[in-house]
Order: C-alpha cells, then sequence, then structure tokens
C-alpha cells in the first residue's frame, strides 16, 4: 500500500522529515504478500525480520515502466511512546544506497546494516521508500509516492507480546487502549468490543501493530451512550499468537 502527497522539496531537516514520515507509517499492514508496487516500481519483501544477531539485510527495488525513476531510502526508529506512532530520524541503521535512479527495466539491490544491537526487547525501524518525480512542467503539481517498510529486530533469547486492556473514560470520550508488557510486538485483526451484548464502534483505520513497549488506541464511536465506569466490556480479535477472548475493565479519567 503507498501514500500521495505533494512534493515540496527533496532534502528536508531531520526534524521534518520525521514528522512527515509519520504520514505514512499505516502503509504496510501485516500480511504474507512478498513485494509492493510504487506506481511501477516493486520492492522486495515489504517486511523484515532480523534474527539475533544478524546485523544485515537487503531489499531490491524494480522499475517496470519505460521511463527512468529516481528513489530515496530513509531509516526512521519506530516507537509508540503515548498511543501514537512516532517515527524519529536514526543512525542506528543505515541504508546504502539511500538515493537512486533505475533505468526502465532495471533493478537496484538496497542494503541495510545494523549498527546498534538490539536491547533486550524487540527495536522496531521503518525505512521510508519515496519515489521522485521528475520535475514538474509548469502549472503542474509533482507528487511523491511513499511506502514504509517496518523492520523487526529480535533479541537473544524468547520474547513474547503481553497485553494489559483497558476502556479508558475522559469526560464523554471513551478509547480502547491496549499497552503491549511484553517484548515483542502484537498484531490484531478483526477485532470486536461488546457492552452488555451490544457492540460498540471502533476507530477504523488504526495500524494493527502494537509494539513491544508501545500503547496502541482505538477511539469508540458507539453506538448508544459512552461505557459506565462500572461496567465491563468484552473484546474479541485474531492475533499473532492466538483468539483474543476476554473482558475489559472501564476506567474514568486516566492522568
Amino acid at each position: 500500500m503507498t501514500t500521495r502527497r505533494a512534493l515540496t522539496t527533496v532534502s528536508a531537516r531531520p526534524r521534518l522529515m520525521a514528522a512527515a514520515a509519520a504520514l505514512a507509517v499505516l502503509c504496510c499492514a501485516p500480511g504474507t504478500r512478498a513485494q509492493s508496487a510504487l506506481q511501477g516500481l516493486t520492492v522486495i519483501p515489504v517486511t523484515m525480520e532480523m534474527a539475533p544477531g544478524e546485523q544485515a539485510r537487503t531489499l531490491t527495488i524494480q522499475n517496470h515502466t519505460d521511463r527512468a525513476a529516481t528513489f530515496q531510502v530513509r531509516p526512521f526508529a519506530w516507537t509508540q511512546p503515548a498511543g501514537v506512532d512516532q517515527l524519529d530520524a536514526t543512525d542506528a541503521l543505515l541504508v546504502s544506497p539511500p538515493i537512486g535512479s533505475l533505468s526502465p527495466g532495471a533493478s537496484q539491490v538496497v542494503r541495510l546494516v545494523l549498527r546498534k544491537p538490539g536491547g533486550a526487547h524487540e527495536t522496531t525501524y521503518r525505512i521510508l521508500l519515496d519515489e521522485i518525480p521528475s520535475q514538474p512542467a509548469a502549472g503542474q503539481v509533482g507528487f511523491v509516492l511513499r511506502l514504509s517498510i517496518p523492520i523487526f529486530v529480535e533479541p537473544p533469547g524468547k520474547i513474547a507480546p503481553q497485553l494489559a486492556w483497558a476502556v479508558e473514560m475522559q469526560g464523554e470520550s471513551a478509547w480502547l487502549v491496549a499497552r503491549n508488557e511484553g517484548s515483542r510486538r502484537q498484531v490484531l485483526r478483526d477485532m470486536k468490543l461488546v457492552a452488555g451484548g451490544a457492540p460498540l464502534t471502533l476507530e477504523p483505520n488504526v495500524s494493527p501493530y502494537v509494539l513491544a513497549g508501545g500503547v496502541r488506541r482505538w477511539r469508540i464511536r458507539g453506538p448508544g451512550p459512552a461505557p459506565s465506569a462500572d461496567a465491563t466490556l468484552r473484546l474479541t480479535a485474531h492475533a499473532d499468537t492466538g483468539e483474543i477472548d476476554q473482558a475489559v475493565p472501564v476506567r474514568r479519567d486516566r492522568p
């Protein structure tokens, strides 16, 4: 999957690049796809897992168009400190080459080198691959097509997710909140939240990843009134580690 945005400049300060990168964090949902296309550019793979002790991986970019294509690849550290995906420019992961051009029908191998070992839990990065258009003609707007690729670096030893669930109330608003107190990401699909037998609507298009040490929030949109403070809701979902079916307590005005 890709996102589009107007191209204003190719180069930018790292802080500004990180802010723009956050817009693309939902680009690649988990799945079994081996490739993704950027307006005729094919990228393989679209998700990477680096085993303990592994320091380098590669991805391949192929140009299937009849025109030359220019691309840029940038690495970011990926965290979820307060329920929002955050991307920060990093030198812990090197990309070579960071920018390149492809003739029609050509391919390029991009090497990713991990400079810093992971800690006690899974370390997560994202690389943003932008196709850079040629200079648009007068009166036209150029666009960048972007692919966001997650990279998971496993530490030595056994790791596993451990989610703590709650519904948090703030005034009349309510959120379903998952805190991952484990050492590995959890991936969630087909989530359903029920109050007294009535289904509640969760905010759509939220990234399914809950990173190790991270927080993920889904706004509850109804139907009906917000859950009461003494209610207990029921959550079901499909996760990487199996089926989830559990009670979820309601907490009001969490600081």
